[in-house]
Order: C-alpha cells, then sequence, then structure tokens
C-alpha cells in the first residue's frame, strides 16, 4: 500500500510505480499470463474491498451470474490488493470489468485504459447513485471542525481513494489547510482501517465513506455511539463498473452493458432466478437495491476537484 506522498514525484514516476505495485501483486500473478486466452474464454471481474473482508467473492458473486448469464461466458471472479493493481491489471489486458472508485476511475480513464464506465450503485432507484465523505473523531474529542485538524494526525484511505483522500483534501484546503504540512497524515489502506485506527487511538481524525461506519457497527468492530462525524462533503458519483473495450468482444460488451444497467437490481435478479428473493439477494458493499447507468462525464467533477487540489496522485491524470 502507499504510506506516503512525495510531492516531487512526476507523472512518469507515478505511473511507474503505479505499474510496480501491480505488477509485484499475487493478484496479477492468479490472473494468467495468456491475456488473450483469457480474453477469448473467460471473463475476469475484479474488485478492491472496502473493507479487510474474505466475503468480497461472495458480494460479488449475484453479477457474476447474471454477466455469464447474459454472455454464455465464463466468469471469473479476482479480488485485488489496492486500486493500482485494478488500473494496471485492465491498462495489461488482464482485467475485462472493474469496480472503482471515481477517483481510481478516472486515473485510470485519463491515463489512458481503454475503458468505459457504465454503471453504479444506488441504493433508491429513483436517486442518482451517489455517496458522501465523512470525517470522524471519537466520541469526546474537541475537534468540532475539519479547522481544528492542524497538527492532528489524521487517517486517510489510500491516495487514489474518493472518499477516503481526494475530497477529504479539498475540503481541508477549502479551510485553509495544507494537508502536506499542516497535518500529519496517515495512510490506513482500507475505509475500514481508517475508522479502526481512530477507534484504537491510532489517529485524530479519520476519512471514510458515509456507509463504512454502519457496516462497522454492525460487525461489532465499533461500539456504537462511539465514533461521530463532524463534516460531510458534497454528494459524489458512486463506484462505477468500467468494462475494458479493448479485452471484450463488441457483441458481449453490448450485453454486459444491458445487464449490469438493466438487470443488475435485486427485483431483476430475482425475476432471472439468480436470487430466490429480494432480502436474500447479496449485492457489493449492502447495495440495498442495485445499478442504473452512468457515463464518463459524470466523473467530471473528480477532475474539476485535481484541478482545484492539485493532488499528488492527480498528476497521474494531468
Amino acid at each position: 500500500m502507499f504510506n506516503n506522498l512525495n510531492n516531487s514525484r512526476t507523472r512518469r514516476k507515478i505511473a511507474q510505480s503505479l505499474a510496480l505495485v501491480a505488477l509485484t501483486t499475487p493478484f496479477l500473478a492468479a490472473c494468467g499470463s495468456s491475456s488473450n486466452e483469457a480474453a477469448e474464454d473467460t471473463i475476469t471481474v475484479a474488485a478492491v474491498p472496502a473493507e479487510s473482508s474474505q466475503s468480497l467473492q461472495s458480494d460479488y458473486d449475484n453479477l457474476v451470474k447474471l454477466i455469464a448469464k447474459e454472455t454464455g461466458k465464463k466468469v471469473e471472479f479476482q479480488n485485488a490488493s489496492d486500486y493500482a493493481a485494478v488500473v494496471e491489471g485492465q491498462r495489461a489486458g488482464k482485467i475485462d470489468i472493474a469496480s472503482y472508485g471515481p477517483f481510481s476511475y478516472v486515473i485510470a480513464h485519463d491515463s489512458g485504459v481503454p475503458i468505459e464506465a457504465v454503471a453504479s450503485p444506488t441504493n433508491d432507484k429513483e436517486k442518482a447513485p451517489a455517496y458522501t465523505s465523512l470525517a470522524y473523531v471519537k466520541e469526546g474529542s474537541d475537534i468540532k471542525s475539519l479547522k481544528d485538524l492542524k497538527g492532528k494526525k489524521v487517517c486517510f484511505v489510500d491516495p487514489a481513494s474518493t472518499s477516503g483522500y481526494l475530497v477529504p483534501t479539498k475540503g481541508l484546503m477549502d479551510e485553509g489547510l495544507k494537508p502536506d504540512t499542516d497535518l500529519e497524515p496517515v495512510m490506513a489502506g482500507g475505509h475500514d482501517a481508517s475508522l479502526l485506527t481512530l477507534n484504537d487511538g491510532g489517529c485524530d481524525v479519520a476519512f471514510a465513506h458515509d456507509s463504512m461506519l454502519k457496516t462497522l457497527e454492525k460487525s461489532n468492530q465499533v461500539k456504537p455511539g462511539a465514533l461521530k462525524s463532524i463534516w460531510e462533503s458534497d454528494p459524489i458519483t458512486e463506484d462505477p463498473i468500467a468494462l475494458n473495450t479493448d479485452t471484450i468482444a463488441p457483441e458481449d460488451l453490448d450485453k454486459i452493458k444491458k445487464a449490469l444497467t438493466e438487470k443488475a437490481n435485486k427485483p431483476a435478479l430475482v425475476k432471472e432466478g439468480i436470487c430466490t428473493s429480494e432480502d436474500d439477494c447479496t449485492l457489493p458493499e449492502e447495495i440495498e437495491w442495485g445499478y442504473l447507468p452512468v457515463t464518463d462525464a459524470d466523473f467530471n467533477s473528480i477532475r474539476e476537484i485535481c484541478e482545484t487540489t492539485k493532488a499528488d496522485a492527480c498528476n497521474a491524470v494531468s
């Protein structure tokens, strides 16, 4: 994982670092050495866990079954170690379908990875796919707002995380703080790790996406009421599923797009016979309804934040 940000990195060095991380992870090794053969016979789906969980594959199982049914192809799921592995895996043609964070999607797309964002999750079919970033402190903390973070130890997720780094960076800059010099950053590596580190006293403030605390409280990893929010961002377009337009056959691209935008929701999955009931129909990150269509333009707000913050990781797409 990334542990520090180096402001002197150039675009080339960031790209090299991303490639090095990806190529040294067991994840990419597991993808196999023959991308052409895999592209013909197997569709590979990859995702990065929002929390350290071995259940990620089962969370995506219904989507995998849907894609397999619609295409008639064998579909394999790969648990990626981090955002860099997904970016470079699709760049290398090892991954056909990937679930990204909004920022990591922009990094991949704008650095030349041949991908198309097609769908993002929502808990309500009447609402556009969106979520927020929140800053948390321990109950009883004297920190009341982002203005109070100067000199504090602050937990972020990953330099390529939207709600765990990029959006918080803009929030801090809006308050006149310089994330690199005015506070002590800690890269926790996951949304759950960020909040758990805070809960254990490893940092004073922690950033995470809006459903992470509920998940940790539900699993009894954090006592209800132990952490509280002091800041919330504007809405962010939800994590996109992106298709590799170079490795997926044109006829399969159309089938997968239709499946993800029309049938990747609990009512439709029950109708397709993939789920027995909506109550027992599992989707990633406890999605309550399903997926709706998105396009690349829905992530222009991320590009605007990059322009404002000049965040180091943004140099990979500038």
